[in-house]
């Protein structure tokens, strides 16, 4: 029987490509590589000018799917007027390594070279969950390469203190027994803690999913294992960036709370927005209004370029 995953993320990739969004595969060192989605500046065939560039957006995934998947939706939303650049992480997608590393500050590094690679020089980065964390690191690491950031459903660092609260509040003992499910029903009641009012969807479904985006698993508790640091060893860098916080009211994840705590962390120059009726998975649950609101706080980073 045919996987409907599968089928979908053929469609999806056939979409992407009409629409001039195209994979790219970077060797970012030997042995490591790293597979990006590229919307192409399509050249202006009516002018004889050359098309004006397009600031770059770059889409950071969470732990459960590859980066277009991910994204698909906004993607779609914001290629006309962006350069959008969507990577999977390693171990995600086409992405893979024969490093042992396996920390956020890895993955970023490893974005970042990808980027310059593709001669990337300012960059926006909407960092989901897992993305979060390896967007501030970027922001950390490369101030001169990430001009500002969007982070929904993160965090700065996943310190002992708010994973202990988080998988307390979820009802987990440790990550990958929420992240890394080992049956349909865990499929299931993943999806729906990371959503508000998850829809009904039959089992078939649920199997097709469990069958293949869970790939990789040893490595992918490896990163889930490097990704919990103690309270002790986290400090809060000082982000130059323009950041703005975008979540949904009813996370259970990383809830209201958390985002409030993040607020205060970054200062007061950082801004919080959330959306109703919304969980851990807003930018798919209410993608019409996620993606409104991320179009105004881009255009707002663009305004206050202008006005500096």
């Amino acid at each position: 029987m045919v996987n409907f995953f599968s089928v979908y993320k053929f469609i999806l990739h056939g979409i992407m490509k009409l629409v001039g969004v195209r994979p790219q595969t970077v060797e970012i060192e030997p042995g490591t590589i790293m597979n990006f989605w590229v919307s192409s500046n399509i050249p202006n065939k009516i002018a004889n000018t050359p098309k004006k560039s397009k600031p770059a957006v770059v889409f950071l995934h969470g732990f459960t799917m590859d980066g277009i998947f991910t994204w698909q939706l906004q993607v779609l939303s914001l290629a006309k007027n962006y350069t959008v650049y969507v990577p999977d992480f390693l171990f995600f997608g086409g992405s893979i390594t024969d490093k042992s590393d396996r920390s956020p500050e890895f993955q970023a590094e490893c974005v970042a070279k990808g980027l310059r690679s593709m001669g990337v020089e300012r960059c926006t980065l909407v960092g989901f969950s897992y993305g979060g964390m390896v967007g501030f690191k970027m922001a950390e690491l490369y101030p001169n390469l990430v001009e500002s950031i969007v982070v929904t459903g993160s965090v700065l660092a996943l310190t002992r203190s708010i994973s202990d609260a988080s998988l307390e509040r979820l009802g987990f003992k440790c990550w990958p027994d929420y992240l890394l499910p080992n049956s349909v029903k865990d499929v299931r009641n993943m999806l729906e803690i990371a959503t508000y009012k998850f829809p009904y969807l039959p089992d078939w479904i649920y199997k097709d999913c469990f069958e293949v985006m869970f790939g990789n698993r040893k490595e992918r508790e490896e990163l889930l294992g490097a990704l919990v640091v103690d309270d002790k060893v986290s400090t809060i860098a000082d982000f130059p960036q323009r950041v703005h916080l975008l979540w949904g009211e009813n996370d259970k994840i990383f809830n209201m709370e958390t985002a409030r705590n993040l607020r205060m962390q970054l200062g007061g120059s950082a801004k919080l927005q959330s959306i109703e009726e919304a969980g851990h998975l807003l930018h798919i649950e209410k993608p019409f209004v996620f993606n409104k609101q991320l179009k105004e706080i881009l255009a707002s980073f663009s305004e206050d370029v202008h006005q500096d």
